[in-house]
């Protein structure tokens, strides 16, 4: 009997050995990589936005990012080097770097058996001259987690490719924002040197009137337009001057820089294209690209296997196993050696509200998924329409307002030398032509920004608002 006893130990004692060992070559699988999981954000930021990201993670790898940046820094930023800047140097990207390092240690860990237990009792008395122990030892391993461990490991890569995606995202969403801040500030600087001629002409004219006027040659009311377009030209300037030193302001803040002072922007946006991007299959690029909705279906993929594990532990989510030997005697009276099991006895809660709830957080994520593929087609579109209005309205600009003002000017300024007209005419046109010249440069920064935008709505989504106009616009002449 004792032999067969013992056998059966040994027999449980050598399954348990083959299954420990068995869960170390997993657990051994589940290891940190060496690039913490970021080559894959850095292949998916050169694909989608052409720039290059690093992580620092070491004294040396942040020195050699700050020589990087001062080196692009030191010469005029062009919209690509500026994006470049704020990746490198942004510190809430950064910040958001360390979530793939969150992610990968939740993974790591999964793929790892919980550590042993071990407990110990000792007791002893004293009788008849002779001291009685009881001494149990048990060292116990939680087989349940070695048996859900495959299910839980593929939970948490899913969702550390879904880290990596919207790690990912948040680098081209940087990048969008950067670009409209960069074409919004170099806008803003060109409107405060056109406003700032306008201004000028209202000041002449103005002055003009009031001499005119001491000398009895202007009525009133010809003085108080001349002089009202001047205290409105000088009122639209410090507005300008002030919403630019706002874009130069936030530009600053996505570059990550101390000081407005360590940017050198170029005079003027680049010039609007010869022909606009022509997408006509938008809609479906942006459903196969968007790294928004690629990590969707990874979180709604992740529920459903977590669903899977949820099903699994429903009725018991505890089952440890493990070695056991009990003195129970003097100390040479030997141990005697087992085993113990304990695992929780579903009595009170069968687990149907834990499985009832993975189950609404999984169709809820569905339904969610849906909601964002929806609002993806409907924002590529609203991002393109915006893209080709805008693209219109800056060519009809370049195209036909501008050379129709200048052509005006240049008319009135022969019939002012002819002495058919007058001063405050040729002033007003003159006025005229600067304001359109302005409008321009709005509109070819509204096109650039649209443009920006449509970048970020075939990667994920995007910011979409319209862009608010540096000055109201204005005729030139003060009698409209």
């Amino acid at each position: 009997m004792r032999s067969t006893l013992s056998s059966r130990h040994s027999r449980a004692i050598k399954g348990l050995t083959t299954l420990v060992l068995g869960t170390l070559v997993l657990s051994g699988c589940a290891s940190f990589s060496p690039d913490g999981g970021f080559d894959t954000v850095r292949e998916t930021t050169r694909a989608r936005i052409g720039a290059d990201a690093q992580w620092a993670r070491s004294d040396e790898a942040r020195k050699e990012i700050d020589t990087r940046v001062t080196e692009l820094l030191a010469k005029p930023l062009a919209a690509e080097d500026a994006v470049q800047v704020a990746i490198y140097n942004n510190r809430g990207l950064r910040a958001a770097f360390y979530d793939l390092g969150i992610s990968e240690a939740e993974m790591v860990q999964a793929g790892r058996l919980p550590n042993p237990h071990f407990s110990m009792l000792r007791t002893s008395r004293a009788e008849s001259g002779v001291r009685e122990f009881k001494i149990e030892q048990v060292l116990t391993f939680n087989l349940f987690a070695l048996i859900t461990m495959p299910l839980a490991v593929e939970v948490e890569k899913r969702n550390f490719a879904q880290t990596q995606r919207m790690t990912a995202l948040e680098v081209a969403r940087l990048a969008s924002e950067t670009r409209k801040a960069y074409f919004g500030a170099i806008a803003a600087e060109e409107s405060v040197r056109y406003l700032r001629k306008v201004r000028q002409a209202a000041e002449a004219g103005a002055g003009l009137a009031r001499k005119m006027a001491e000398v009895g040659n202007f009525n009133r009311l010809q003085q108080a337009r001349e002089q009202g377009f001047y205290a409105s030209a000088a009122l639209d300037l410090a507005r300008a001057e002030q919403a630019s030193i706002a874009a130069r302001e936030r530009l600053t803040k996505l570059l990550g820089l101390p000081s407005p002072q360590a940017i050198r922007l170029p005079e003027r946006l680049p010039d609007l294209p010869k022909l606009p991007d022509e997408l006509p299959a938008v809609e479906q690029t942006a459903l196969d690209q968007r790294l928004d909705l690629q990590a969707v279906r990874l979180e709604t993929e992740a529920l459903a296997k977590n669903l899977g594990l949820t099903q699994a532990t429903r009725f018991i989510n505890v089952l440890e196993f493990g070695p056991a030997r009990v003195l129970e005697g003097t100390r040479d009276s030997g141990y005697k050696r087992g085993y113990e099991v304990s695992f929780e006895l579903p009595i009170f809660d069968f687990g149907g509200s834990k499985v009832a709830k993975a189950e609404a957080i999984y169709g809820q994520a569905v339904e969610r998924a849906a909601e964002a593929a929806i609002n993806a087609r409907s924002e590529v579109r609203e991002a393109y329409s915006a893209y080709r209005n805008s693209f219109d309205i800056a060519k009809h600009y370049r195209d036909e307002i501008v050379p129709l003002n200048k052509r005006i000017a240049e008319e009135n300024l022969l019939r002012y030398n002819g002495m058919l007209i007058g001063v405050f005419d040729l002033l007003a046109d003159a006025r005229s032509q600067i304001s359109s010249v302005n409008s321009y440069i709005e509109s070819l920064r509204d096109y650039w920004i649209a443009q920006s935008d449509l970048q970020m709505a075939l990667i994920g989504k995007p910011s979409l608002a319209a862009a608010a106009r540096t000055s109201p616009a204005s005729t030139g002449r003060p009698d409209h």
